[in-house]
């Protein structure tokens, strides 16, 4: 059953018990106002049956009769009841009214005046009132009720017609206003399915609106350009790669080739093919491991932990000043606690430093200090040209004047995948005196919990 469905039938069935509801209540109130006027033409003539006398009379076959002094509206029953059960009717009345336990019970003396619905021995529906006349004696009046349960009948007939009227009426909006109400859904149900088939996630939904659905909408699209962004630079990713690695592939089985021929090779030469094999497979054991980090998504959260970033700072340090001896680092680290994953802060840490290092003349100087969970490093190097400012932090970027140095262009990638996934940024500036200042801001370390104990 399809949703539409089920709210075309849920909206139905409230309207749908709504006018039943509404019908029971003209009814029972239409009943009660048909039958006000026979009540109280009953408790009239009991008024003046109660201030006459009622004579017995015996008819020829020994028949006992109830002879009343005026016999006044026709169409009224009257019965006398003995506390033995004994009944009185005047002669030619031919409804013999019923008598039950209450009656009985006025005529002893034990009840009070009733009314009540009743149904004579022929059939016919009657309303009668029962009274006490005398100690042991109790009269009822009865009127019957073919024309109010003529009119009921009518009444009912027609509240049944209206309420299946509006019943389908009800379910006739009810499917309009659902259709209209669902479209959204219905569109996103569509976009779903051909995304699901075609694989294109360039796929939108047309929104309109404020309400829920719309939102609901505009959230799939969101999530479509989110995931089409991500499956893009995903093939991005690959392709860069590919093109990364075709470089010292190629340079890598030429010099093996080289090296398996038999061919004679000037002295010297063999070993400067080997040692361009190890350092070429080197670079591509340094870029695959980066392409791997930079693939990884957020860490799990499990693996956070409160850190010491000048701690991690200094061991970055420590690491740099061992692969690049040429270059003087100085360090101004305050104490600093962060909340992340060490081994990445460490990593991007290293990044920016060895990134400082390259660009640094021999003899040069990088400046490292940790303020406030943040770190920041500067070199005395030729500084961004502005050409190169936009694509800094991209993937595989290497600027025009880094084409002869060592590095795979994913270094600084790296560093701001790390910022983010640390809620926090990476950034440069241009010092007046040249060189490039680096800042990496991450979030701060998590709360501690308040004490319980009192002070």
């Amino acid at each position: 059953m399809s949703f539409r469905l089920r709210l075309t039938l849920v909206a139905a069935a409230a309207v749908g018990l709504a006018v039943m509801l509404a019908s029971g209540v003209v009814y029972f109130v239409a009943r009660d106002e048909l039958r006000g006027p026979i009540d109280d033409s009953l408790r009239a003539r009991a008024v003046d049956l109660a201030h006459d006398n009622l004579r017995e009379i015996q008819g020829e076959n020994g028949a006992r009769f109830l002879l009343p002094p005026r016999f006044g509206d026709p169409s009224v029953a009257i019965q006398v009841v003995q506390s033995d059960g004994t009944t009185l009717r005047p002669p030619g009345q031919s409804p013999k009214l019923p008598v039950d336990d209450r009656v009985l019970d006025v005529a002893r003396g034990e009840r009070g005046t009733f009314v009540t619905d009743a149904h004579t021995p022929g059939g016919m529906h009657v309303r009668v009132l029962t009274f006490e006349f005398a100690p042991g004696y109790a009269v009822q009046v009865a009127r019957p009720l073919a024309e109010v349960d003529h009119s009921l009948d009518r009444l009912r007939l027609f509240l049944l017609l209206i309420a299946g009227g509006g019943i389908a009426v009800a379910a006739l909006a009810g499917l309009l206003v659902t259709r209209a109400a669902t479209a959204p859904v219905r569109r996103l149900t569509e976009a779903t399915e051909r995304v699901t088939e075609t694989r294109d996630l360039s796929e939108r939904i047309d929104t309109h609106g404020r309400d829920e659905l719309s939102r609901l909408a505009g959230s799939f699209n969101t999530m479509l350009a989110a995931l089409e962004d991500s499956t893009r630079a995903q093939r991005q990713l690959v392709a860069d790669a590919s093109h990364e690695l075709r470089t010292p592939l190629t340079s890598l089985r030429t010099n093996i080739e080289v090296l398996a021929s038999e061919r004679q090779l000037p002295p010297g030469e063999r070993e400067r093919l080997l040692n361009d094999v190890v350092e070429q497979l080197g670079e591509m054991t340094t870029l695959i491991a980066e392409l791997i980090e930079l693939a990884r998504e957020e860490q799990h959260p499990t693996e956070a932990e409160d850190v010491r970033l000048d701690v991690i700072t200094a061991r970055a340090v420590a690491r740099s000043r061992r692969n690049s001896p040429n270059v003087t680092f100085t360090t101004d680290l305050e104490e600093s606690t962060v909340h992340g994953v060490p081994s990445t802060i460490e990593r991007a840490v290293g990044n920016l430093l060895d990134n400082a290092g390259k660009w640094s003349q021999p003899g040069g100087q990088v400046d490292v200090a940790v303020r406030a969970s943040e770190v920041i490093v500067r070199d005395h190097g030729p500084g961004i040209a502005e050409e190169d400012a936009p694509y800094v932090f991209d993937r595989f970027y290497r600027a025009s004047s880094a084409r002869g140095m060592p590095g795979s262009g994913l270094g600084l990638a790296i560093v701001r995948q790390v910022a983010r996934a640390h809620g926090g940024e990476v950034t440069f500036e241009h010092p007046p005196d040249g060189g490039t200042r680096m800042r990496l801001r991450l979030n701060g370390a998590s709360e501690p919990e308040p004490s319980s104990s009192s002070s």
